[in-house]
C-alpha cells in the first residue's frame, strides 16, 4: 500500500478514498518542524492549565454548561465523561471503508496543528489505520455541529482502550485489539477529548467517498446514454459540437462531447433519421452535465473542510492564543451534500425515463416489446425486462423522495446552546442512499442497453465504435441475452459491484 502522509499539508478527496479502500495507508509526518508544532499547542495547553488558566472543555463544562468551573483535581477525568456520554448513537454501524475515511478524516484534521492534542494522540489515530483496527461507529445521532460528537465519541472510547472494534472481519473489545497489536489504551489529556469528537470527521469522510461515486456515475450515464442512443436508433446528432458551443457550461459540453466520441461510427442516413429524439436521449447532456459541472465545486467545498482544524477551542501554539469559535459546524458539507445527491437522483430518473422508452414498442423503433428476446410459439410466454422495469422505477422513486435537503432541517439542542445545527452528517448519509439507489438504477439500465444493442443488431448488424463495441462486449461477457425468462438478480448484483469498484475505465 502506498503511504498517504498526514503532516498538515493538503490532502485531496483521492487520497482518504484510497485510504477507505485499504489501497493507502497513513503516515504520520517526521518531519521535526510538524511534530514540534503538534508539541508546542500540547505544551500551550498544559502550560495554561497550571496557570490556572480557563479553557472551554478544559476547565469549564461542555456547551451551555461552560459557565460550570471544574475543580482542578476533576479537569483530568473531564475528557473520559465527554465521550462516556456521548455513547448514544443507534443505526446501522458505520461500513469499514466509511470507518477509515472517518479516520482519515480526523487525523488529517488534528494534523493541522491547532487542536493542542500530543503526538502520541496522533499515533494512535495513525496505528488504527496501519493495523486496520476499526471502531464500530453508529451512524446516526450527529446533528452536524458541534461536529459529529456522538459518532466520533466511538473513537475516542476505543483509542482508550473502551467498546468495540472490528478486527480481522471480527468484532473484538477495543482493548483486546490494542493488546494484540503491541498497543496501550490512552489516557487522553484534558483538551483531547473535545479535539476527537468536536468536528466534522463523520460527514467529511463519507462526502469524499459520495464524491468519488458521484464522479463515476456521471460518466457511466453517460456511456449508458450512448449505448441507448444507438439501441433505439435514435439521432447521433444531438451532440454536436457547434450546438453545445452555443451554451458553455464546461460540464455539459463535455458529457457532449463524450458522447459524440461514442457515437462517432453511428450515422444514421438523413432519410432514416428522426430530427428529434425524447427528451431523455437529446437532453442527457443538459442532465449529466450539471452534476458533472457542479463537481468542481463541490470538491472544493469537501477538500477545504477535510483539510481544516474544524474542533472547538482552536490553540494557536505559535502566538500562544486559545481561539473560541464555530468551526465544527458542517454547514459545506451540508450543502455539498444536498446538492449531490440531488444531482445524483436526476441521473437516476434520466436513466429510468430511458429504459421506459426502450421496454415499450411504441417508442423504441423497432424493437420487441419488453425487449423480450423471445421469438415464435415461446413468445407469448416470456416477458423480458418487464419486472426490471418496475424495480428501476421503484429505485428512482425512493432516490427521488431522498432529495429533500437536510441542512434546512435545523434543530435547537442542547439547552438552546447548539440552536443552529447544519445536519451535514444526516446530508451525507443520505447522499449515500441516493448514490446506493441510482447504482441500482445504472446496473439495471445497463442491463437493458446490452439487451437492447443485441436485438438491435438482430435487425441490422451495427457498427459500433470501439468504445462502445467494448463495452458491449464486456457486458455479453457478464450476461447473456434474456430470451427465456430468468431470475435477474444475481447479474443485477454483480453488476452494482462492478460499478462501485468501478470496473469499466470510461473516459480519460
Amino acid at each position: 500500500m502506498q503511504p498517504i502522509t498526514f503532516d498538515g499539508q493538503r490532502l485531496r478527496i483521492e487520497d482518504i478514498c484510497a485510504l477507505s479502500r485499504r489501497e493507502a495507508t497513513a503516515r504520520l509526518g517526521g518531519a521535526p518542524a510538524f511534530q514540534q508544532r503538534i508539541q508546542a499547542g500540547a505544551d500551550f495547553v498544559a502550560r495554561l492549565l497550571a496557570e490556572d488558566g480557563v479553557i472551554y472543555g478544559v476547565t469549564t463544562g461542555y456547551g451551555d454548561s461552560c459557565t460550570v468551573a471544574v475543580p482542578p483535581s476533576l479537569v483530568a477525568e473531564l475528557p473520559h465523561h465527554l465521550y462516556t456520554y456521548h455513547g448514544i448513537g443507534a443505526g446501522a454501524m458505520l461500513t469499514e471503508p466509511q470507518t477509515r475515511a472517518v479516520l482519515g478524516a480526523r487525523l488529517a484534521s488534528l494534523c493541522q496543528g491547532m487542536s493542542g492534542v500530543s503526538l502520541d494522540l496522533l499515533r494512535q489515530i495513525e496505528l488504527l489505520l496501519t493495523h486496520d483496527l476499526l471502531p464500530l461507529i453508529p451512524s446516526e445521532g450527529s446533528v452536524g455541529a458541534s461536529g459529529d460528537l456522538t459518532p466520533l465519541s466511538y473513537l475516542a472510547a476505543v483509542l482508550c482502550g473502551e467498546r468495540e472494534v472490528r478486527m480481522n472481519g471480527e468484532t473484538v473489545p477495543a482493548a483486546e485489539a490494542l493488546r494484540a497489536v503491541g498497543a496501550t489504551p490512552l489516557k487522553l489529556r484534558p483538551k483531547e477529548g473535545l479535539a476527537i469528537m468536536n468536528g466534522t470527521a463523520v460527514m467529511t469522510g463519507l462526502a469524499c467517498l459520495a464524491f468519488e461515486r458521484a464522479e463515476y456515475l456521471a460518466q457511466l450515464a453517460t456511456r449508458i446514454t450512448a449505448m441507448n442512443v444507438v439501441a433505439s436508433a435514435g439521432n447521433a446528432h444531438h451532440f454536436d459540437e457547434t450546438l453545445f458551443d452555443a451554451k458553455p457550461h464546461a460540464g455539459q459540453q463535455r458529457v457532449a462531447e463524450r458522447l459524440r466520441a461514442d457515437l462517432a461510427s453511428e450515422r444514421p442516413s438523413r432519410n432514416d433519421q428522426r430530427l428529434q429524439d425524447r427528451y431523455s436521449l437529446r437532453c442527457a447532456p443538459h442532465v449529466v452535465g450539471v452534476l458533472e459541472d457542479a463537481l468542481p465545486w463541490l470538491r472544493q467545498l469537501i477538500e477545504n473542510e477535510l483539510n481544516s482544524a474544524n474542533d472547538n477551542p482552536l490553540i494557536d501554539p505559535v502566538n500562544e492564543r486559545v481561539l473560541h469559535g464555530g468551526h465544527f459546524y458542517g454547514g459545506h458539507i451540508a450543502m455539498a451534500m444536498d446538492t449531490l445527491k440531488t444531482a445524483v437522483a436526476n441521473l437516476a430518473d434520466l436513466l429510468d425515463r430511458q429504459l421506459a422508452l426502450m421496454v415499450d414498442a411504441r417508442y423504441n423503433h423497432g424493437l420487441p416489446a419488453n425487449l423480450t428476446g423471445a421469438s415464435g410459439e415461446r413468445a407469448p410466454i416470456n416477458h423480458g425486462l418487464k419486472a426490471l422495469q418496475i424495480s428501476v422505477s421503484a429505485w428512482t422513486a425512493e432516490a427521488l423522495k431522498q432529495t429533500m435537503p437536510a441542512s434546512v432541517f435545523s434543530r435547537s439542542t442542547e439547552c438552546h446552546n447548539q440552536d443552529k445545527v447544519s445536519m451535514g452528517t444526516i446530508a451525507a448519509r443520505d447522499a449515500l442512499r441516493v448514490l446506493d439507489l441510482t447504482e441500482q438504477v445504472a446496473a439495471g439500465v445497463l442491463m437493458a442497453a446490452r439487451q437492447g444493442l443485441g436485438l438491435r443488431d438482430r435487425i441490422s448488424p451495427l457498427a459500433l465504435s470501439p468504445s462502445l463495441a467494448a463495452m458491449q462486449a464486456d457486458l455479453c461477457a457478464r450476461m447473456p441475452l434474456v430470451v427465456e425468462d430468468r431470475a435477474l438478480d444475481r447479474e443485477l448484483r454483480a453488476l452494482v459491484e462492478a460499478i462501485r469498484t468501478r470496473s469499466w475505465s470510461l473516459y480519460a
